[in-house]
């Protein structure tokens, strides 16, 4: 039996996967935060952050085409840029998901007890993993699946709060509030109520819900027909930003203005009350457990199919390469699910283990930021030394290596503003000593992975 990965993700799947990717938790729970830290502003933050991840999955989305054998965008920096880029952006890409997942985990234990108070934590935390794994084992489309309904409850939600904001604004409803109009959203202090600083802070809110966009970049080595699929997916983000991030926001601001919302609730729980909705609580924490349920089930898979990249390329151990009879990495997963089991010992041993990975999760962002920025380079080497393949390409970059650059300096832009905030600081600090740790790892296999190279298809 050949080690290889099945083609099993249909542009159904791509389609919703990439819609839920653009989707985190991080909007319904961080809106009231960010809406807080840029007043009316958070609208123009999301169209600058949202224009540039999408020239940046345009980028990606042409290197993926270019070569049909990258199984994940690990392999194009290995390929442009060389063997220790593409061991330090799977490696860190797994770590990223490893404490993302764990903090998902926890957090869906959090939401059930919302129902079931009596209920551990550690428990609820041990069966939806069992879950994930035992779905995740089977196939690549069953995760595909998975990830279907998981984006379309979110897309259903966000759509249905737009639909009853721009109902209350046609008909100048009245709430405790005023009256819902869209002049509410300036009529508080202008655009910058907060001047040029709460502008800028705001960015790193916006990338924080941004982070998991780039999972469509794991899926291409299991889609069909990817020339049609993947740049289908990437083209409808700029729609989808508009929609779920500048729409909803627009409206919440539109019926509550943004200097009434409290940062520490959810404005959705907010605009759902204010028409008479008694289950309002409860229909958003059942939606933001499906979204922590998705991107855990997305760090399985994403985590699975990393190692199975580097397992390909002599970059971890030989076994991770291993597949089963559905063409799915089975020792990747299970190793992933292992690592991911010890949020459940942490929610056994501590009361609020939640608590503990609010500090932790600002890493895993700060090293996904470090793995976009790579990615950057990757495609100005990609450029450089493979101009035929950009000539050739069906699907350019807007804007070629002068909007690479100018991603780029976005990147350290955003950086600066995290070691500039004092809550985001720390982790700025922390991520060089996990590359000084990949540098030692590297050592170990750096003569496999000179001889390694990335099969063409």
């Amino acid at each position: 039996m050949a080690d290889k990965l099945q083609r099993e993700l249909s542009n159904r799947h791509i389609q919703l996967i990439a819609i839920g990717g653009a989707i985190g938790t991080g909007l319904f729970l961080g809106a009231g935060e960010s809406i807080h830290l840029a007043g009316p502003s958070i609208l123009l933050t999301y169209i600058i952050v949202g224009f540039v991840l999408f020239m940046f999955m345009r980028a990606m989305g042409e290197m993926l085409l270019s070569n049909l054998g990258f199984k994940s965008f690990a392999d194009i920096a290995h390929k442009h840029i060389g063997p220790l880029a593409g061991f330090v952006v799977g490696w860190t890409y797994w770590l990223t998901w490893i404490i993302s997942g764990m903090a998902e985990i926890t957090a869906v234990a959090k939401y059930i007890e919302y129902w079931y108070p009596a209920m551990p934590n550690w428990l609820t935390a041990l069966f939806t993993l069992l879950v994930l794994m035992t779905l995740n084992l089977f196939s690549a489309k069953l995760f595909g699946e998975l990830e279907f309904w998981f984006a379309i409850i979110k897309v259903l939600t966000i759509l249905a709060l737009i639909i009853v904001g721009i109902i209350m604004i046609v008909f100048a409803m009245k709430t405790p509030y005023g009256t819902a109009s869209v002049s509410q959203i300036w009529s508080h202090g202008g655009i910058f109520p907060h001047g040029a600083s709460g502008f800028f802070m705001s960015f790193q809110m916006a990338i924080f819900s941004f982070i998991g966009i780039e999972l469509i970049g794991i899926t291409a080595g299991e889609t069909k027909n990817p020339h049609k699929t993947i740049p289908q997916a990437i083209n409808n983000v700029p729609y989808r930003i508009l929609i779920f991030y500048i729409g909803s926001l627009a409206v919440i601001m539109a019926a509550v203005p943004w200097n009434q919302l409290n940062p520490s609730d959810s404005p959705y729980v907010k605009l759902f009350g204010l028409i008479g909705i008694p289950f309002a609580a409860g229909l958003i924490n059942f939606v933001v457990l499906t979204a922590a349920a998705s991107a855990c089930n997305s760090g399985v898979f994403a985590n699975s199919r990393t190692m199975f990249g580097l397992s390909q390329r002599k970059q971890a151990p030989p076994i991770l390469g291993k597949t089963n009879r559905n063409g799915v990495p089975y020792y990747a997963i299970l190793v992933t699910c292992a690592l991911l089991s010890i949020s459940v010992i942490l929610n056994a041993i501590f009361k609020d283990a939640t608590q503990v990975f609010v500090y932790i999760t600002t890493v895993s962002t700060v090293l996904n930021i470090v793995i976009w920025s790579i990615i950057m380079i990757a495609y100005l080497g990609y450029l450089k030394h493979n101009p035929e393949l950009h000539k050739a390409s069906q699907y350019k970059m807007p804007g070629g290596k002068w909007m690479a650059y100018a991603i780029v300096l976005f990147f350290i832009f955003i950086f600066v503003v995290l070691l500039i905030n004092p809550s985001t600081r720390l982790a700025v600090i922390i991520a060089p000593f996990w590359m000084g740790i990949l540098g030692l790892m590297y050592l170990r296999y750096k003569k496999e992975s000179r001889k390694a190279e990335i099969p063409d298809e």
